[in-house]
C-alpha cells in the first residue's frame, strides 16, 4: 500500500454526487487518497502517515474527460483556415482537395517516429487544461496500415502517458481518393480487413463512422457499425453535423456509446437518442473554429433529459483546440448551459460515453484521485476567465502530472 496523501485547504471543491445525482459545490473541505484512489471526502481529515498537498484555498475540480478527439495527424491545416476567412466552406475546401484527405494525404508520407512524438507531445499537452482522459481516433490514413500504425502508436502511448485513453477506429472518416469512385469497395476493405485486423491485436475499443450528406450514406454507415457491433467494438457516431441526416436515429438503432457533433438533430433524433440512452457529445469548438452560428441545441436536450457531454473535437482541420475551459465557455454562451452544468458535461457526462464514469469522472470514494488545482477560487471562473491559464496543478490517480509555472511571480 502506498504512502497516502490528504489534500488540504481547498476552497471550493465541484464534483458530480452519484448518491444525490447531481453537481456538489462544497468548502472548507479535505480529500484524502489512497493508491491512486479517493478513499474520504470531509472535514478535518488527519493522519501522520499521509503526505499534504495545499490548495491554497483555490478551486479543485475532477480532471476532465475529452471525449472526442483526433490527435493522430501530421500536418495542420492554416491554410485552409485563411480559405475560410475568405469565405470558402468547410465541404467546398474539401472538394478542393482539403479537409480530410489533406490529413491523410500528410500522414500516409509522414515518417513513423516523427508522428509518434508529435503525438505523444499532443497527449502531454491535454494536461494543461486540465484533461486526464481521453477518446482518440484514427482515420486521417484511410488504408490498412496507416490505420493499424495509427492505433498502434495510441495503444502504445496510452501505456506510458499519464492519462487514460480510449481508442475509437474511425477508417469511415472520408473516401480515401484511391476509392473516390468506388465506395463499396473501401467498405469492403473496412469491413473485411480493417476490422478483423484492428479487433485481432486489441488496438480499438470503438468504431466510429462520419454519417453525413456526401461522406458515408446511412446504409452505408449501417454496414460498417454491424461488422463493428458483430467483432465486439462499442459504437459511436459523427452525426446531424451539417442537416437532419439520420445519423442519430442511426446512433439509437446501434445502441451506440455516443452520437457526436448533432448541430442540426431535430425533435426526432433527440427522442431517439433519449429513449436509447445514446449521450450527446457536443463539439461547440467546432461551431466556433468554423465560423457558424449553427451551434447544437445543447439546452434542449439537457431539458428533454439528455446526459450533454462536451468534449474539443481536436483535429487540425475543424478544432485546432485542446482546451476544456475554453469549451466550457462556449457551451455556456452558445449552447446556453450554465456553469455547474457545463463542467458536468464535461467530467461525468463524457465519462458515460466511454462507459468509465465508475472510475473517472467525479471525485468520490473508490474513484481514480484525476483531479485540478486551479488557481482561482471559484467554479465560475473556469468559464468566466476566458482564454486565461487557470489550471495551477493536475493530478492522475493522486500524482502530480503537470504544474503550471510562472517565472513572472519570481519578479513580484
Amino acid at each position: 500500500m502506498s504512502k497516502g496523501i490528504i489534500v488540504t485547504n481547498i476552497g471550493e471543491l465541484v464534483s458530480y454526487s452519484s448518491s444525490r445525482q447531481e453537481m456538489v459545490v462544497q468548502n472548507g473541505i479535505e480529500m484524502a487518497i489512497q493508491d491512486g484512489k479517493v478513499i474520504e471526502i470531509g472535514k478535518d481529515l488527519w493522519s501522520s502517515e499521509f503526505d499534504r498537498i495545499d490548495a491554497n484555498g483555490c478551486l479543485v475540480t475532477p480532471g476532465f474527460v475529452d471525449a472526442h478527439t483526433h490527435p493522430v495527424f501530421n500536418g495542420t491545416r492554416e491554410i485552409e483556415y485563411e480559405m475560410r476567412l475568405a469565405g470558402k466552406s468547410y465541404m467546398e475546401i474539401a472538394r478542393a482537395g482539403g479537409g480530410i484527405r489533406s490529413s491523410v494525404k500528410s500522414l500516409r508520407s509522414a515518417n513513423s517516429v516523427d508522428l509518434r512524438r508529435k503525438v505523444k507531445a499532443r497527449l502531454f499537452d491535454f494536461l494543461r487544461y486540465g484533461t486526464t482522459t481521453i477518446e482518440a481516433k484514427s482515420g486521417y490514413g484511410l488504408n490498412v496500415s496507416s490505420e493499424m500504425e495509427s492505433l498502434r502508436i495510441l495503444r502504445e502511448l496510452s501505456e506510458t502517458a499519464p492519462l487514460d485513453i480510449r481508442t475509437t477506429f474511425l477508417g469511415a472518416h472520408e473516401f480515401p481518393e484511391e476509392f473516390a469512385n468506388d465506395h463499396d469497395g473501401y467498405i469492403d476493405l473496412i469491413t473485411g480487413e480493417m476490422l478483423p485486423k484492428i479487433v485481432r491485436e486489441g488496438l480499438a475499443d470503438f468504431c466510429d463512422v462520419f454519417c453525413e450528406e456526401g461522406v458515408f450514406s446511412v446504409e452505408e454507415s449501417a454496414r460498417i457499425l454491424s461488422a463493428a457491433k458483430f467483432l465486439g467494438l462499442g459504437i459511436r457516431v459523427h452525426a446531424e453535423e451539417f442537416k437532419p441526416f439520420g445519423g442519430a436515429k442511426l446512433a439509437a438503432r446501434f445502441g451506440a456509446f455516443s452520437a457526436d457533433h448533432l448541430m442540426a438533430i431535430d425533435d426526432e433524433g433527440i427522442q431517439a437518442l433519449k429513449e436509447a440512452g445514446v449521450v450527446p457529445v457536443l463539439l461547440p469548438a467546432t461551431t466556433f473554429f468554423l465560423g457558424s452560428d449553427s451551434y447544437a441545441p445543447g439546452r434542449k436536450m439537457w431539458d428533454a433529459g439528455l446526459p450533454v457531454a462536451i468534449a474539443t473535437d481536436f483535429n487540425p482541420g475543424s478544432s485546432m483546440t485542446q482546451s476544456m475551459p475554453f469549451v466550457i465557455s462556449i457551451a455556456c454562451l452558445k449552447l446556453k448551459l450554465n456553469p455547474l452544468e457545463a463542467i458536468q458535461a464535461a467530467t461525468i457526462h463524457a465519462a458515460q460515453s466511454l462507459k468509465l464514469e465508475k472510475c473517472v469522472g467525479s471525485l468520490e470514494e473508490g474513484k481514480q484521485a484525476d483531479f485540478v488545482i486551479w488557481n482561482i477560487d471559484k467554479y465560475q471562473g473556469i468559464p468566466y476567465f476566458l482564454g486565461f491559464p487557470t489550471v495551477a496543478n493536475v493530478y492522475k490517480k493522486g500524482n502530480l502530472v503537470w504544474k503550471l509555472t510562472d517565472p513572472v511571480s519570481d519578479y513580484l
